[in-house]
């Protein structure tokens, strides 16, 4: 397959492009390189690639930094995907997609299911459902991807943020009342492939398996980081000052994605102690 990768340069594009390039012709393109908010930039990369599928890892995830720049993220996550949509209609080329928990209001109990009703509580999560709308609308080949707490090489992460803290202040106070799945990029572009190979379309949830507080998953990320001697406090997220409201439960249903492929992605626990192995960041380093 002929694959074009937007964002191939960041946490997910990074690793789909490493992971598809060894089967297929890609190509990738990043911000530098095209403006997603622009509908004839997106028309002009897209027709020039001539791809039988776009992916689209593109995005603005500056969660609390959306609160004061939601023109900014709308033009990104919503815009943009309804721009790369209509760029793919005309040759009816098949998009990939990704969104997130935070479309969810976090208010239930059990974990998310792929037709729950979505109710954002930050403009972050509402630019990413205006997004999921738009790709809905505007095209009728799409593979959307939900995914939740997802951290790898490239970029920023939770893992790469806590064990700085650690190392700069000695201690550490992490929230103990929002639950979720942590979701190694690596593990999710693998569950990518198998989607894409198998044909499959429509929305799917995808996480590491597994569930774990913010708390708990710090707790871990020291246990790996030989740096068990580093306090961690549990505190709730009230006595956390953050510009965007996070959900309680983040946790998501994947049973769709097991029952169409037959597979499930690893523990976060084997996922998260293979991922600082690679980097480099467990044993004390």
């Amino acid at each position: 397959m002929r694959i074009l990768i937007l964002g191939h340069r960041g946490m997910l594009g990074g690793e789909l492009f490493s992971r598809l390039s060894l089967l297929h012709d890609v190509a990738g393109k990043d911000i530098d390189e095209f403006d997603i908010a622009s509908e004839s930039e997106c028309r002009r990369v897209i027709a020039g690639a001539e791809p039988d599928i776009v992916i689209n890892a593109a995005a603005y995830t500056d969660v609390d930094g959306a609160e004061n720049q939601k023109e900014l993220c709308f033009s990104v996550n919503a815009e943009g995907v309804r721009n790369v949509a209509l760029a793919c209609r005309p040759g009816r080329i098949r998009i990939v997609h990704f969104s997130t928990d935070y479309v969810f209001d976090g208010m239930k109990e059990a974990p998310w299911r792929e037709e729950d009703p979505c109710r954002p509580l930050n403009v972050y999560g509402e630019a990413k459902l205006a997004g999921e709308r738009n790709l809905q609308q505007y095209s009728e080949h799409y593979l959307l991807i939900r995914t939740a707490w997802m951290y790898g090489k490239q970029g920023k992460n939770f893992v790469k943020t806590i064990m700085s803290k650690a190392g700069d202040v000695g201690r550490l106070e992490v929230v103990n009342d929002q639950r979720g799945s942590p979701t190694y990029a690596k593990d999710l572009a693998a569950a990518v492939e198998r989607l894409l190979t198998d044909g499959h379309t429509g929305i799917f949830h995808v996480t590491n398996r597994g569930t774990c507080t913010w708390h708990e998953f710090a707790l871990k990320i020291m246990a790996y980081a030989g740096m068990d001697d580093v306090p961690v406090t549990p505190v709730s997220s009230s006595r956390i000052v953050r510009a965007a409201r996070r959900p309680r439960n983040s946790v998501m249903d994947c049973s769709k994605f097991v029952e169409a492929t037959g597979k499930t992605l690893r523990v976060w626990q084997l996922a998260l102690q293979d991922y600082m192995s690679r980097e480099r960041l467990s044993g004390g380093n």
